[in-house]
């Protein structure tokens, strides 16, 4: 009777998968000597509420990705002279001269993911090469509220349907494009809403990063059936900020209490009504909101996300990062 192999060998045989995943050790020796920009005070105004990333964090993950970018903008750059070169006079000289490099930051709410884009803003913009880092976050391509009530969405902000994709993607696709301005609606956090007549304005960067929950979504299949141009289809590096639900939910809860205390307090803001009732009463209208719009937002829309980064992060539960995952190429 012929050997058979040992069922072990086939229990441990190891999955197929496009990334490389690497420990926190693993990552943090890849930094290769790149200095610490950043101080103390510098990183404190950068920091979300409730984030408790520090300059080891800093040093152990955040400086190797930005060795990282730097060296994905340099061949980047090297690939496009490639691209011109192959391309020649068929294509004007500008459509493909000083584009920037786009990278998208995506993840849960009140995982960290605001605090990644800010930080790695400051670091990137002090690399030589690419000293005009922009930074926008996808909260103001959300539908104004009075669009949303007409609509019926506002348990719904932030699924994908509560923004306005198409003007997202587009403004991402003129920035690509070289134009020398390009202006998006600005929302503000205090009112809950898009600020009517401000605009944030950005002028030809060296890289943009965009923040937010739906950045790495597929496109919407046109009315003709057709696969139309995603926002993630100007991505030329994308993260994604990574933590179970349930450590998400507690960091979230935590934050609600801290800005309860501090944000919140302010006369004109839309949620100064849960300053004016008890902690725990605040606190349940918290924890409805995350089951029934934050949570089900991060399973059904966001998570699903995840494999379409070009590198996963990782966060445990002290908000720590403890493992990421880089795609090959």
């Amino acid at each position: 009777m012929p050997a058979t192999a040992p069922r072990s060998a086939h229990r441990h045989k190891p999955e197929a998968t496009p990334y490389v995943d690497l420990t926190r050790t693993e990552w943090s020796a890849l930094r290769n000597k790149t200095p610490l920009p950043l101080t103390a005070d510098e990183l404190e105004k950068l920091r979300g509420l409730g984030d408790v990333i520090d300059l080891d964090e800093v040093r152990d993950i955040y400086l190797p990705l930005s060795r990282l970018l730097n060296l994905y903008v340099g061949a980047t750059d090297t690939l496009r002279g490639a691209l011109n070169t192959f391309l020649g006079e068929t294509v004007e000289k500008a459509s493909q001269s000083g584009t920037p490099f786009v990278i998208g930051v995506a993840g849960s709410v009140a995982v960290g993911k605001s605090t990644v884009a800010r930080l790695l803003q400051a670091l990137l913009s002090r690399w030589p090469e690419h000293p005009r880092v922009e930074l926008v976050t996808t909260d103001g391509f959300l539908l104004p509220t009075k669009e949303l009530e007409r609509r019926g969405l506002m348990s719904r902000k932030g699924f994908p349907e509560s923004y306005d994709r198409r003007a997202l993607t587009r403004f991402v696709a003129d920035i690509k494009a070289g134009k020398d301005e390009v202006s998006a609606p600005v929302y503000s956090h205090l009112i809950y809403d898009i600020v009517p007549g401000q605009k944030l304005t950005v002028r030809r960067p060296d890289i943009l990063i965009v923040e937010g929950l739906n950045v790495l979504q597929p496109a919407l299949p046109g009315t003709d059936g057709r696969t139309r141009v995603g926002l993630a289809d100007y991505f030329d590096f994308s993260v994604y900020v990574d933590a179970r639900a349930e450590d998400i939910e507690r960091w979230y809860l935590n934050r609600f209490k801290k800005l309860r205390q501090t944000a919140f307090q302010n006369p004109s803001s839309y949620f100064r009504k849960y300053t004016q009732v008890s902690e725990e009463e605040a606190l349940d209208y918290a924890r409805t909101t995350w089951r029934t719009i934050n949570k089900p937002n991060l399973l059904e829309n966001v998570a699903p996300t995840r494999g379409r980064a070009t590198l996963v992060v990782r966060k445990g539960p002290d908000h720590k990062v403890q493992r990421l995952s880089l795609r090959k190429l």
